[in-house]
């Protein structure tokens, strides 16, 4: 199907650029600078090794220094343990079998560790993570064949727009009264469904509680088992966590992201060792490794005797360990067995552990984040599917621009909606925003249906307050400052912390330090961050209140939310020049964040040149909520 050889070419021109640029930045950059980009934990220390089911050996690590780095190593990623002694090869690859907090096992492909590991400072490098675009790959051609087949490729054409979904209408309606009437809806959608539903949920519409609760009515319904997948372990965790305190019995294949004990309880190694026949598999793999440890101190210059007695203990050895492999798949079979929900990412969704498994309905989450590609790997698992998220915020990540003008960066919830209106719910109450905040996006991105609950449409940080207010920069000489491509203005964050600390004043009368409000700073500019974070330290009227502001990228915030949110908009030139400012999804991902308060601060002249800005602009008119930074006097 010419539909999947597309997509296939645009993966393997993804996977090159990807690649390359993973080659250029490691193959140029020194173990700190490795470090400091999160590719590198080092130096480490080994706290543990024990044979795994391939008789391979598994080392447990920890990283002694250097802690508090975000770090890109997680469960299932390619790596390698490497030596800093000056030797081209003291390195062992292998894949990462566990990543929790500052400890991480890495399964290395040898079945001892080589002397070099007892020598020097060891480390571990993030490798290029080839097994997601092969995952993808191998997806993308399987529904190629699949989608000739009148059964299996029934999904898979409905999806391509070759067929239409249908919907079993006398399926009895789920009755909820904690849901809202456009909750309830989607609720149904997903019952009746008989292949394809969609929930599309705007910013604070409980889109999660929705899914959760149609997850528990699929059950009820007598599904046995669903799997549940997003494009990042943040999302899984949240659903994993959600449907858990529901009361189903959820498996979390790999590994959060978020290290909590009840999080930690859902994962397959937490079940695993509460197994009554655990005690057992430790018992003989301990046995093994003596026979093994027995083995090995012979040396080379030995007897037939000797010879024969270590071939024995090697046999031995691996008599045991085939006995531990059959108990070790017995467990696992039990646990993933009895679990009701199977919760992953789109790619651990073919964890060794769940691979052959075989579901009714498959649910992804976030779905306007994730690459098409890889939606197919959980998809393929499945007779029907549930796609829930909002494709007017933040799209996936694309290297490539050959294949993002081609068209990898198109969703597949973005396609499935242009061709399934029928299948679409759209969550129309919000609960996080006043308002006047929410107005915008609703009139721009919602088609003006998104309402606030009356919990939210008039909440404001203190009685009298704006909830909205757009400050203009025009006229004042606030330019932008562009050096090795890095865009910053240090002049309209000096005005943000001006309007901040008068803000921080007015709160402090109505606030103890417990109860403050919640402050999040955005910028679209990596630059313009730095700067941020640079001045707030040298404000002392602020340090007091440290602990609730954040900094951070619009990106960091989505599926967040803070009690005031400001936005250094960054970008004014002469040329009207606002670069991927024109990225209107991505402004609305930072529109959407705040519930009292948003204060957007920024050049009219600069950004009233694409038309979103300038509808911007006289909303925050028409709202009294323009206010411009000429006037010193204004009230914060």
């Amino acid at each position: 199907m010419d539909y999947f050889k597309k997509l296939l070419e645009l993966v393997k021109i993804e996977r090159e650029v990807d690649k390359q640029a993973y080659l250029e930045l490691t193959r140029s950059s020194t173990v700190a600078q490795r470090r400091a980009n999160g590719l590198t934990w080092y130096p480490i220390a080994i706290r543990g090794t024990e044979l795994n089911k391939a008789e391979y050996i598994t080392v447990e690590v920890e990283r002694t220094t250097n802690t508090d780095i975000v770090h890109q190593l997680r469960f299932g990623v390619s790596a390698m343990l490497f030596s800093n002694l000056d030797a081209k090869n003291n390195f062992l690859e292998g894949t990462i079998t566990f990543a929790g907090g500052n400890r991480l096992k890495i399964s290395l492909r040898t079945d001892e560790l080589p002397d070099w590991a007892s020598d020097g400072k060891l480390g571990i490098d993030l490798l290029f993570d080839d097994n997601s675009y092969d995952e993808m790959q191998t997806a993308l051609k399987l529904a190629m064949t699949l989608s000739e087949k009148k059964v299996e490729g029934r999904l898979i054409n409905i999806l391509t727009g070759a067929a239409a979904p249908t919907f079993d209408k006398d399926v009895p309606v789920y009755d909820n009264p904690k849901l809202n009437s456009t909750q309830q809806a989607a609720v149904n959608k997903i019952v009746q469904a008989n292949e394809l539903a969609i929930v599309h949920g705007p910013p604070g519409t409980g889109k999660t509680t929705t899914l959760v609760q149609a997850i528990k009515a699929l059950i009820k319904a007598g599904e046995k088992q669903i799997l549940v997948v997003a494009p990042s372990n943040t999302a899984v965790d949240l659903l994993s966590e959600k449907l858990s305190e529901e009361g189903l019995n959820v498996l979390r294949v790999g590994n959060p992201a978020r290290v909590s004990e009840r999080l930690m309880a859902l994962t397959l190694d937490s079940k695993v060792a509460a197994h009554s026949s655990v005690k057992e598999i430790k018992r003989l793999k301990k046995q093994a490794g003596e026979f093994k440890e027995m083995a090995h101190k012979y040396k080379r210059s030995f007897g037939r005797a000797e010879r024969e007695q270590r071939k024995a203990l090697f046999n031995e050895a691996y008599k045991i360990m085939k006995d531990v492999d059959k108990m070790e798949q017995y467990i696992i079979d039990d646990v993933t067995a009895k679990a009701q929900v199977i919760a992953a990412t789109l790619v651990g969704a073919n964890h060794y552990t769940v691979r052959n498994l075989r579901y009714n309905t498959v649910v992804i989450d976030e779905a306007g984040q994730a690459l098409e590609p890889a939606c197919w790997i959980p998809i393929l698992k499945g007779k029907k599917l549930v796609l829930a998220g909002d494709h007017f915020q933040l799209s996936p990540t694309i290297k490539s621009d050959a294949a993002t003008r081609g068209g990898l960066s198109n969703t597949l919830l973005e396609k499935v909606i242009s061709l399934h209106p029928g299948a679409v719910e759209m969550l129309g109450e919000q609960y996080r925003m006043n308002e006047k905040i929410m107005g915008y996006s609703s009139a721009v991105f919602y088609e003006d249906k998104l309402k606030a609950h009356v919990s939210v449409a008039k909440h404001l940080v203190f009685p009298e307050d704006l909830p909205l207010t757009f400050i203009d920069t025009a006229g004042c000489g606030f330019d932008e400052k562009i050096e090795n491509n890095a865009i910053s203005n240090p002049e309209e964050a000096a005005l943000l912390f001006k309007h901040m600390k008068r803000l921080v004043a007015e709160l402090s009368t109505h606030y103890s330090a417990a109860t403050f409000p919640t402050i999040a700073v955005i910028s679209p500019y990596k630059e313009q961050l730095y700067v941020l974070k640079e001045q707030i330290e040298q404000i002392p009227e602020l340090k007091a209140y440290a602990h609730k502001i954040a900094v951070n990228t619009i990106d960091s915030f989505q599926g967040q939310e803070r009690d005031i949110v400001y936005i250094s908009m960054t970008r004014s030139n002469t040329d009207g020049v606002i670069g991927f400012l024109s990225d209107t999804r991505r402004m609305n991902v930072a529109m959407t964040r705040a519930r009292k308060k948003l204060i957007v601060i920024g050049d009219s002249a600069t950004l009233s040149r694409h038309p979103f800005y300038a509808d911007f602009v006289a909303y925050a008119e028409r709202h009294d909520a323009y206010k411009s930074a000429w006037d010193e006097n204004w009230d914060p």
